[in-house]
Order: structure tokens, then C-alpha cells, then sequence
């Protein structure tokens, strides 16, 4: 396993609880919202492991905002960069080196926000994974062909730092959220780890271009 982020520390920090698990894991840093950082990270695991069997697009950020009103062109075009051209620039370094060694699995992390914006907040996140959505179905579309799979893991409210931040500019948006939930609850981290591997394993073989969620009962 390769554990990837912005800081090499949080890499190493991460890596290190999996080897402490009983896991193999490397820290390598790269921050995907640099297009050029890219094609050498995927390089450097390539040349550690000798091929890529999963990869899962996970990074993400939401600035919040209070309304629409106050998005500016350097907010939209940042988020946009980490939220959907990272994904789309990884996958496509990725799914060649899948492609030679006989497929894979890609898992781009989604939202519910994809679907509808429930917080005022989260405009342009919830923008970015919308176009997320699609661009994960044309990449089953395109890769199919090589064996390469992508499908979309989309979680309603989990406990994050992503939700703290909302919680701080906007007091109330987790008491919001779960009231807005059939479970009325945000979910523990834990709960994603059953769909992530579905979606990774041999048991969603042909499983591609979908999207599933784990939302609690939250309807698209």
C-alpha cells in the first residue's frame, strides 16, 4: 500500500498505523492539485512495486463559503483542481500501468453533495463532485476495454475534519446534517471501510461506472 497526502509527516503518520496493523505500507507525499506532481509520483510507486492494482481518489477539500454570493474565480478554480482534476489527472497516469498488468480497481470518493447541495456552505464542493460523478462513468466508459475499473464511493455525513470546518463557519451544520438524515446520527469513519473494499475486491468485478452510496437512507 502506498499512503499518499500533501505532508509527507501525515504520510508517514498513516503508513506507520498500517505496518503497526501488520500491513506493508509506503508514505509518499504529492499534492494532487499540482498536474505536473503527478505522472513522478505515479512513476516512484511504479518503480517501488512494479505495478498499481487500486487506487483510491480520496483527497478533497471544501472551503466554506457563507452563501454562493461570496465564491470567488480563486476558490472555485482551487477546489476544482484538488476535487476533479486531481482525480482525472491520477487515473489517467494510473490506468496504463493497470492496463499492463491486467486491470484494476479506481475508487473516486464522491458525495451526496454530488447530487443535491443540502448546505449552503458547500456550493462549490458540492459543483466539484458533481462533475466528479460523471467523469467517473467516462472513465468506465474509456477504460473498460483495458480491464480497469472506476466506480464512485459516495458517503452522506461522516464524522471528518472536512464536517468540523463547516461546523466552525457555519454553527449548527452538523446538527443540520443529521437532523436532515433518516438515521438522524453522522456516521463513524468505520462504516466506509465495508463498501471500499467491496469496490476494490474481485467481488465487483463487474462492477463499473456505478456509484454506491453510504448515506444513511439519503436519497439521490
Amino acid at each position: 500500500m502506498v499512503v499518499s497526502s500533501r505532508r509527507q509527516s501525515t504520510c508517514d503518520e498513516v503508513a506507520a498505523q498500517v505496518r503497526a496493523s501488520g500491513g506493508k505500507a509506503l508514505g509518499l507525499a504529492c499534492h494532487v492539485g499540482d498536474w505536473d506532481a503527478i505522472p513522478h509520483f505515479v512513476e516512484s510507486v511504479v518503480n517501488e512495486y512494479g505495478r498499481i492494482d487500486i487506487l483510491v481518489n480520496n483527497a478533497g477539500i471544501n472551503p466554506a463559503v457563507p452563501t454562493l454570493n461570496d465564491v470567488t474565480l480563486d476558490l472555485w478554480r482551487k477546489v476544482f483542481s484538488v476535487n476533479v482534476e486531481g482525480p482525472m489527472r491520477m487515473s489517467q497516469c494510473v490506468a496504463p500501468v493497470m492496463r499492463d498488468h491486467d486491470g484494476g480497481s479506481i475508487i473516486n470518493v464522491g458525495s451526496m453533495e454530488g447530487y443535491y447541495s443540502s448546505n449552503p456552505v458547500s456550493v462549490v464542493y458540492a459543483a466539484s463532485k458533481a462533475a466528479l460523478h460523471n467523469l467517473t462513468k467516462s472513465m468506465a466508459n474509456l477504460w473498460a476495454s483495458w480491464r480497469v475499473r472506476a466506480n464512485l464511493l459516495c458517503p452522506g455525513p461522516f464524522a471528518t475534519e472536512m464536517l468540523a470546518e463547516a461546523e466552525r463557519v457555519a454553527p449548527g451544520a452538523l446538527t443540520l446534517l443529521a437532523d436532515m438524515n433518516p438515521q438522524h446520527r453522522i456516521a463513524d469513519l468505520s462504516e466506509i471501510v465495508g463498501p471500499a473494499l467491496y469496490l476494490a475486491s474481485d467481488a465487483s468485478s463487474f462492477v463499473t461506472g456505478d456509484d454506491i452510496t453510504v448515506s444513511g437512507g439519503m436519497r439521490k
